[in-house]
């Protein structure tokens, strides 16, 4: 059945545990600071193979530019943080870039996006910027893209699984597909039974309410087990 997370669930949800924000299309946007050119380019990435395959694009695409700085951040929890000042004087542009990131407010109200690659493709004018106005530039450049980005709010989700013997499918299905505290995801045929799996909120008030609900609609028969955690938007 997969990776079950650890029990017991918390009773009531925590956004911060349950959910996070990804961008759901990639994204360029340009701004010119002083003559000289940034070009930044967003990605929704799912690992950090993907993330570096985006950024070497981004240097084959455009290797006449000085420098391709960037940053990515990965997962749920935002464990996975990297970022490349790319040749810039040391945290000028990689830190302020990840920064730009990790303090973005999204539209739940949170700072919780994650699954991102930008890149940040730099043009020199021939005027020096200094430090400070590397910084400011480099922030300004993914906060802008980031501005013009379509997100999409993930959450945790936890699979119940039921078996329904074939002449009770049809039935279970159509009763089931009208629950308001689980949805049905999919459905398996095995040599004897129907498995179909559900999916709830992934703390411990939701389940326990989706597993009542479930057993009420199918007459108190129900043998529910519960699955994986899975993330859905």
């Amino acid at each position: 059945m997969g990776r079950v997370l650890p029990t017991p669930f918390p009773a009531q949800p925590d956004d911060r545990a349950l959910a996070f924000t990804r961008i759901t299309a990639e994204v360029e946007h340009t701004i010119e600071i002083q003559r000289s050119v940034f070009l930044t380019r967003l990605v929704p990435v799912a690992d950090e193979s993907s993330a570096r395959e985006v950024i070497e694009d981004q240097r084959k695409a455009h290797h006449g530019a000085r420098h391709h700085c960037s940053a990515f951040v990965l997962g749920p929890d935002r464990e996975v943080q990297r970022s490349s000042d790319d040749g810039e004087p040391g945290g000028t542009a990689g830190v302020p870039m990840m920064q730009a990131l990790l303090q973005r407010e999204t539209a739940s109200g949170h700072r919780d996006l994650t699954d991102v690659v930008a890149v940040v493709t730099r043009w020199f004018g021939g005027i020096l910027l200094g430090a400070g106005g590397l910084v400011r530039a480099y922030s300004d450049s993914v906060s802008q893209a980031l501005d013009v980005a379509t997100e999409q709010r993930w959450t945790r989700r936890r699979q119940l699984l039921l078996d329904v013997p074939y002449d009770q499918a049809g039935k279970a299905e159509n009763v089931l597909r009208r629950l308001e505290s689980a949805s049905v995801s999919g459905t398996d045929y095995g040599p004897r039974a129907l498995t179909m799996t559900l999916v709830a909120d992934d703390y411990y008030d939701a389940l326990a309410q989706a597993e009542v609900e479930v057993s009420q609609a199918l007459g108190g028969t129900a043998d529910l087990r519960r699955g994986e955690a899975v993330w859905a938007p």
